[in-house]
């Protein structure tokens, strides 16, 4: 028995469930940056960098539009655990996922 007739699904609201990944909500930061979070916090963004591409910045460990999740979360970590954009940015370029982040302290 052969029947034309379609399944119509009904249609989740934008992020509810949306198993596509599309919508995304932002990773928790820890309560209390510790040197273990900053250690995650540098393999995130060095791993997660972003690379040119012919759509423009996509992350060049998943191919997702840059900066991505993970990447956006370590900045966030690293900043809260002190250490300004340029230092991040030197993380990055030097692209060692198990550099050591030192805590920024001006004037020290």
């Amino acid at each position: 028995m052969c029947s034309s007739a379609s399944v119509v699904r009904p249609v989740a609201p934008s992020g509810a469930g949306d198993p596509s990944g599309e919508v995304l909500r932002e990773i928790p930061l820890p309560p209390d940056v510790t040197g273990e979070d900053a250690q995650f916090a540098v393999r995130a963004v060095v791993v997660h960098a972003p690379r040119r591409w012919s759509g423009g910045m996509i992350c060049r460990n998943d191919a997702s539009p840059h900066p991505c999740r993970l990447h956006r979360w370590g900045r966030r970590v690293l900043t809260l655990r002190g250490l300004p954009p340029a230092e991040i940015d030197a993380l990055i370029e030097r692209g060692d996922p198990t550099a050591d982040p030192r805590p920024h302290r001006p004037g020290a």
